[in-house]
């Protein structure tokens, strides 16, 4: 125990950055933080903490972790495979946790979200976790179209435990694969037959963490070999077994479902910690107290309490590696499977990656170059997915609804004259007049970035837009215009304007919908629109202070039929339009009912700015689920005006 304290206290000086020229090589990521000159130890660590999903994640989490005093040591991650259910039976389930969770509390199932285990937690080093999706990915492509969905569950209920198992012969099916897949990681990674008996010793011993990978590196994949399953309720008191199982006879177990094989990874020092989240931001008072950042989450070990005194805990952050004490009432209990990490993520429909983003395609360290034979066989990539997004900031919301009388010379030809510098230098004319921004405003200069950056980072992350379609209200066809932008597809593809894809009418002041510019002049305005595009809602089908069920419907009905138009002519479809689109053109689609409307509005509200949200249909079965958007998200704060004579100026 003193040899593993002696290097838990060792802090290897960390290198300083050497200067690059401001060009980046075509390679794999890792090339490219080893360009920019970081260790080879820490970009990989960095690489695996954040899923290999790109550049600036590695080096955001590079630089948050850049006193974290285990940044340099040669601790290994701890991985898991699990199927993971998606689609209505995924909804299913998630309406299940939610309601047990509100009906009868807490209980262990809700640590972990709905999986079947296919293997037993296992280690790996950074080094190693490469091969290690190369492995899963080999293994799904060999069992291509050998397990018939959906997988046949039973529900079984006793006093402490209630769950879904699978069929005998179907569960012997996926321990077979689930062995296949333990044969590639050992050919792969590397494994010697006497592992698991090093290990036993080192765990006897009591220094299985220090010397784990410094006696045998290799990879030990351990099958699972208990009845397969699906938690879904254990440690739960007695008196909520009724309930709980009235609600597990609810569930249709033989819902459309397409079951992913996901590879997942945690940090092995917070294994058997409890998991918090932070609720609200904290600065140090003290020297031995942890700073917190809202969302950010905090591992605590029951073994680590002794130094707190009441009311505060002692525990480590997620976002930066460090430990300090923290006031317990800044933090809220969270599940354990927030914090873990996806390496790799495969459909049993149809073999492949349902995400073609770095970190889950072609392995690890994805190589857009190297690798465009690869992408162009994958049949995941024929799989139809739609973004929606919601426009950017808006000039009546930053500068008030007077900014037009303020902007435009009333006594001349309506002339615009900016009076801020996120003000648009030019606004692009009206055959109606420049009142007509009152109603149908456009986007501040800020919000134009917002939008360059969402489309840059789609550029990024390989993504190709094959058809967009467009809000008629001018923020929604000006941010499409700085999205294609950053894309590099500006001018290649025509924005489709589509007035079906315009906001809950409820929302518009006065007696009469916006006068919104004409496709014609928007092209006069140098604006990419599609001049020949017939919508599938004119204008004249909308009306004023509809009720929120035919918003609802009208909004399913243009998704419905705009995917239907696009099938079998592109992949990707663009949505951009407002906050409530991204839950009124996706819920529907996934076969799930609408909400009520003051639940909708709820959520509507939370929707910032270039909100960004991504759906994908499950092979050919018709139904579609939310999946993760290839990009990260966009966060921003307020810049109130400065007044540099009102408040520097002195009497």
């Amino acid at each position: 125990m003193a040899a593993k304290e002696e290097l838990y206290a060792k802090v290897t000086p960390r290198r300083q950055r050497q200067n690059r020229p401001n060009t980046i090589k075509h390679g794999s990521t890792l090339d490219v933080l080893l360009s920019m000159g970081f260790p080879k130890t820490r970009a990989l660590k960095a690489l695996v903490s954040t899923g290999g999903k790109n550049v600036q994640a590695a080096c955001d989490w590079l630089f948050s972790h850049v006193d974290d005093p285990f940044l340099d040591d040669p601790l290994p991650r701890e991985y898991v495979l699990y199927l993971r259910p998606s689609g209505p039976l995924l909804q299913q389930l998630t309406h299940f946790w939610k309601q047990s969770r509100l009906s009868c509390g807490k209980n262990k199932a809700h640590n972990i979200f709905p999986h079947i285990t296919l293997c037993q937690f296992f280690m790996c080093t950074d080094a190693k976790v490469e091969a290690l999706s190369d492995a899963l990915q080999t293994t799904m492509a060999k069992w291509k179209g050998r397990i018939p969905m959906p997988l046949p569950l039973e529900l079984y209920v006793s006093s402490t435990f209630i769950g879904l198992f699978v069929e005998e012969q179907m569960a012997e099916v996926l321990k077979s694969f689930a062995a296949d897949f333990a044969t590639e990681a050992a050919s792969k990674a590397g494994s010697s037959p006497l592992f698991p008996f090093v290990l036993l010793l080192l765990w006897i011993t009591g220094v299985y963490m220090l010397f784990f990978f410094i006696l045998n590196p290799d990879v030990h994949v351990e099958p699972h070999k208990k009845q397969l399953h699906v938690t879904l309720a254990y440690h739960f008191q007695a008196s909520s077994l009724p309930a709980l199982e009235k609600l597990a006879k609810n569930v249709d177990v033989s819902a459309g479902c397409d079951w992913l094989a996901v590879l997942f990874s945690r940090d092995i020092r917070f294994a058997n910690h409890e998991t918090l989240q932070v609720m609200y931001p904290y600065m140090p008072q003290n020297d031995d107290e942890l700073e917190l950042l809202q969302g950010d989450f905090i591992f605590m070990s029951p073994m680590e309490q002794s130094t707190a005194s009441e009311g505060w805990v002692f525990g480590s952050s997620l976002s930066t590696g460090l430990s300090g004490l923290l006031p317990e009432n800044y933090v809220n209990r969270a599940d354990e499977s927030d914090t873990w990490v996806v390496h790799g993520s495969f459909s049993f429909l149809n073999c492949a990656s349902p995400s073609n983003s770095s970190s889950t395609v072609g392995g690890l360290f994805f190589d857009g170059q190297q690798n465009d034979s690869l992408l162009d066989s994958l049949p995941s990539l024929s799989k139809m997915r739609l973004f929606v997004c919601r426009h950017g900031e808006r000039m009546d919301v930053v500068f008030g609804k007077h900014w037009v009388t303020q902007c435009f010379d009333s006594k001349g030809k309506g002339r615009y004259i900016r009076s801020n510098l996120n003000m648009p230098t030019s606004l692009p004319a009206r055959s109606g007049g420049h009142r007509d921004f009152d109603k149908d405003c456009p986007i501040t200069v800020f919000g134009a970035t917002q939008a360059r950056l969402v489309g840059e980072a789609l550029l990024e992350s390989h993504t190709t837009i094959d058809f967009v379609y467009c809000s008629p209200s001018l923020r929604c066809i000006q941010t499409t215009q700085h999205i294609l932008q950053g894309l590099q597809q500006d001018g290649k593809t025509k924005i489709r304007v589509e007035p079906g894809l315009f906001e809950w009418t409820k929302w518009v002041s006065g007696t009469c919908l916006p006068s919104w510019i004409p496709p014609a002049e928007l092209a006069a305005a140098n604006l990419s629109v599609d001049t020949t595009y017939r919508p599938h809602i004119p204008i004249s089908k909308l009306t004023v202070s509809e009720s929120y069920d035919t918003y609802i419907s009208r909004s399913f009905q243009v998704t419905r039929e705009i995917l239907t138009e696009c099938k079998n002519l592109g992949n990707t479809v663009l949505f951009v339009a407002h906050a409530s689109s991204l839950e009124a053109c996706t819920r529907q689609i996934q076969g799930l009912n609408p909400q009520n409307s003051k639940d909708f509005v709820q959520v509507v509200r939370k929707i910032p700015y270039l909100g960004f949200c991504s759906c994908e249909e499950m092979g050919e079965t018709g139904v579609w689920q939310l999946v993760d958007p290839p990009i990260l998200p966009l966060t921003h704060g307020p810049n109130h005006s400065f007044n540099w004579r009102e408040m520097l100026m002195q009497d």
